[in-house]
Order: C-alpha cells, then structure tokens, then sequence
C-alpha cells in the first residue's frame, strides 16, 4: 500500500575523518562521502512477496549509471564493490516493490527512485529554507515546518542521539511516504497500516530514531 522514499546525509556514517579508505584502495581512490542527501532506498511497507532468487544485474541499469553514482552512491564499499549497496536494496526491497507493475524489473525500480529523489529535491528544499551543513544548531520544529510547508506533507525525520557529554541529535536520515499510485503523502500510520518507522529499521540503522522537537539538532558540515 505504502512507498517510503529513504534518502540520508552520508556525511554522519563517515563520522569524524575526512577522508575514507579502504585497503584494497590507493590513494587516488580515496574520497570524501557527499555533503548532500542521498537516496538510502525504495522500500514498500510489506514484504511478504520478495523473489530472493531475482538476483542484481548491473547490465539492466546501464543507463542509468550516471545518476546512480551521484544520487544514490555507495559509501561503504570500495570502488571495486561500489554496486554492492545497490545490490543490497534491488535483492531486499526492489524485489518485494516490484509486485507493483510500474516497479516490475531492476531499471524501473532504480529509474523510479530516481525520479522520485529529484522530483523530491530535498537539497534544494532545505537550501531555500535556509537549512545548509553549520556548526550552528537548529531546531527541529523549524526543520519540520520548512519541509511540511514546502510539501505539502509531513516526512518522517530521523537522527542520531547525542553522543555522550553532547546535548544535541545529529539529523541523518529523512523518509517521504508515498501511495501506491506514486503520490506523496503524510508519513503517519493509519489503522492496519505498518509503521514506516520499521521499514527505516530494516536496513541496519538501528541507531537512527525520531528525531526529539526539543533538542537542538545537529547538520554537520565537512568544514568546521
């Protein structure tokens, strides 16, 4: 019934180094992660059909190559595995989401999210609200406010916990909601729906929760 578009600042899981390497990497091939927001995942609210033997084809999404390296790229693994998280969502969630005609093969679902991601916009939304990478703290009804005034929905926003001795949430992670027809919609749980707030734990983020309205929030910048 549902779609959770998953999009998350890949700056917060590359936390305090500037640059990651990995030792199968030279030093050429080191990089910093994107100081913007990128897709996390596609994910449907229920699960119950996935085909776990469709298996990832890197060849069915050659076209899409350019915009998957720039608005869905894989910051925890080497360039010599870097399809290894595209991998990971098309055989977890693509295949459960492809019991939907318009998501039915690989290209569909990477193209769709795509789409979805830059029909979103959420860097440009929060740069006309004002909300950009500081050291400075933000308070998380403001952020809230920006994004449901822009949308015309409430998305659910996510974030890490203080660390210890810190008094602010780091944001991290921000998931949009849609129907089955592809239209936005609230992020709030209806009678006999799943709580998207699930879906966001499926993919390992067990420390990412709802983000508290009164602590001041954090969005790091790489430059301090």
């Amino acid at each position: 019934k549902l779609l959770f578009l998953t999009q998350y600042y890949p700056w917060i899981h590359v936390t305090n180094i500037l640059c990651f390497c990995f030792p199968q990497m030279s030093a050429n091939d080191c990089q910093d992660p994107p100081e913007y927001w990128t897709i996390h995942g596609l994910w449907p609210d229920k699960g119950e059909e996935c085909n776990r033997t469709w298996h990832f084809n890197v060849t069915e999404i050659k076209d899409l190559l350019s915009d998957m390296r720039h608005d869905w790229p894989d910051v925890l693994h080497s360039s010599l595995n870097r399809t290894q998280f595209w991998k990971h969502e098309w055989e977890k969630h693509g295949t459960c989401a492809a019991t939907l005609q318009v998501l039915n093969s690989q290209k569909k679902y990477f193209g769709k999210a795509l789409e979805l991601y830059q029909r979103i916009d959420l860097n440009s939304c929060l740069l006309k609200a004002g909300i950009k990478p500081s050291s400075s703290y933000y308070q998380m009804p403001a952020i809230k406010e920006a994004l449901t005034t822009f949308y015309g929905v409430t998305p659910k926003i996510q974030c890490l916990p203080p660390e210890e001795g810190e008094k602010a949430q780091t944001i991290g992670q921000i998931e949009f909601c849609f129907t089955k027809e592809l239209q936005l919609r609230n992020c709030t749980t209806l009678k006999g729906e799943s709580d998207p707030m699930q879906a966001a734990l499926k993919l390992g983020t067990e420390e990412l929760s709802v983000c508290s309205d009164t602590l001041p929030t954090y969005y790091p910048s790489q430059v301090q």
